[in-house]
């Protein structure tokens, strides 16, 4: 099997080296670009790039402009990357299509498993067929959940949420990022249906709900 591309858009070599790194560690082949009009050409030349990790402040184009003009023409997944923390900047970021906003510094085994959680719900790595943690199995084929290997019954958006807790079990995730992986980015709603979802997913874990930590000011957080 082929190994899946990885496009790395940023103007610091040593940045674009690190992340190169871990993701060739991790079988991925990595192209690199130092300014979003390289990028671009990159991009348009290669037809088989499996997602695009993006810098948002770089010469001559910046990550917004590449961005947008990717998105007339791809689906391809997005993660950007930026020193910022502005909260507008991350709502851009998830009305132009991007699909995750990652915040500088950053631990690169984190972006690699958010590399690797992205192109599991893009299809593009096939998904574990169970996923396991603290006494929780997900069967994603057979859509069962079981505790301690007893069956129990979730409606179809909370399966969606606690899948995606236990594939990024220790990161820490924002509303904003849950509200646009598990409801997608164009989800006109209030990030307080989280709120709502997680205290019915904890309630219907029994004990094992104390595993979903509540991060203060953000988000949630799957961790024993």
């Amino acid at each position: 099997m082929s190994k899946l591309k990885i496009l790395v858009v940023d103007d610091e070599s040593r940045m674009r080296k690190l992340v190169k790194d871990f993701l060739v560690k991790q079988n991925y082949e990595v192209l690199e670009a130092g300014d979003g009009s390289e990028a671009l050409d990159l991009f348009f030349a290669d037809q088989d790039i499996a997602l695009i990790i993006l810098d948002v402040m770089m010469p001559k184009m910046d990550g917004w402009q590449v961005c947008r003009e990717v998105r007339n023409y791809s689906k391809v997944p997005i993660i950007m990357l930026t020193a910022r923390t502005d909260e507008r900047d991350e709502l851009q970021g998830f009305q132009l299509g991007v699909d995750e906003y990652i915040a500088k510094p950053f631990s690169p085994k984190i972006l690699v498993a958010r590399v690797e959680a992205i192109l599991r719900r893009t299809n593009q790595i096939a998904a574990d067929a169970v996923l396991s943690y603290g006494g929780i199995s997900i069967d994603q084929a057979a859509h069962v959940v079981m505790i301690d290997g007893k069956t129990i019954d979730l409606s179809f958006k909370e399966f969606e949420l606690l899948t995606y807790f236990m594939e990024n079990k220790g990161i820490a995730l924002s509303r904003e990022k849950i509200l646009n992986s598990v409801w997608n980015y164009d989800y006109f709603g209030d990030a307080r249906t989280i709120d709502t979802h997680v205290k019915k997913l904890r309630s219907k874990l029994g004990e094992k709900g104390d595993l979903i930590k509540t991060v203060w000011g953000m988000g949630y957080k799957l961790e024993i």
